[in-house]
């Protein structure tokens, strides 16, 4: 019998990797946010991956309470990852999903996922059997480079979407002046929250690529208005100016 799949946060995201995973004939134990994680893994001290599915800022108090028996099993699909939010975990398998899942619809991809880490395998397997796609990286180095694409993605589209609404291939054909002014504030955000310098060009084709993915996908979530919150929270703890952002904020109040 394949072991147990451990699966914290029982969400829309957790349930598409929980049928892939019973698809691949493991079993899910589910765990919610609020449970008592050092019980559960007395119940489970050996599984073969724990899927972390909670919300991105519901992360970091999971991370803290992670039992040892788990860390070295760890799988992470949260949005605005960078490596030094599981620079503790060094076992840690990371995937960028791109694929979105909303209450009462099936789950919609819109570019191959990247993963990397010990579980990538498995990740790529269970997914598989859902067809949904996922790329395996080789290195250290491509996982930051996928981790400040999806950054890239989400922070230009929700944030520009404040200003602009509809939808990516309208911020690109219609606000692409707004849409690179924020774009190229994101990147000086991701450059100083990581130390790296990245190519721009490189970063900005990635992103639209994505955007032919899913033309029609929203610009603004739900969530954007917290993502430029955030984001200024990052920039003045970095002492750095973020012009564009910085003037959208102010709109904002």
């Amino acid at each position: 019998m394949k072991k147990t799949i451990v699966l914290v946060g029982i969400g829309e995201m957790g349930g598409v990797f929980a049928r892939g995973f019973l698809r691949l004939g493991h079993h899910v134990y589910p765990v919610t946010r609020n449970q008592d994680l050092e019980a559960a893994a007395q119940e489970i001290p050996a599984p073969e991956a724990v899927l972390i599915a909670v919300g991105e800022k519901d992360l970091p108090q999971i991370l803290e309470k992670l039992p040892d028996a788990w860390r070295e099993k760890i799988v992470l699909l949260q949005n605005e990852l960078l490596p030094a939010d599981f620079a503790h975990l060094p076992q840690a398998t990371v995937i960028s999903v791109w694929f979105e899942k909303k209450p009462g619809m099936d789950y919609k991809v819109i570019i191959p996922s990247p993963c990397f880490g010990p579980k990538a395998a498995l990740v790529r397997d269970a997914l598989g059997h859902l067809d949904i796609p996922v790329r395996i990286l080789a290195s250290e180095e491509e996982l930051l480079f996928e981790l400040v694409v999806k950054n890239l993605y989400i922070l230009t589209t929700n944030i520009a979407g404040l200003k602009t609404g509809g939808n990516v291939e309208e911020l690109w054909s219609e606000h692409e002046d707004i849409a690179r002014k924020v774009a190229n504030d994101v990147i000086d955000l991701q450059e100083s929250l990581t130390g790296k310098t990245f190519d721009r060009e490189a970063l900005i084709s990635a992103m639209l690529r994505a955007f032919e993915g899913d033309p029609e996908h929203k610009c603004m979530g739900r969530s954007a208005t917290a993502r430029l919150e955030r984001a200024m929270n990052h920039a003045r703890e970095q002492d750095i100016d973020l012009p564009t952002l910085a003037q959208l904020a102010s709109e904002m109040h």
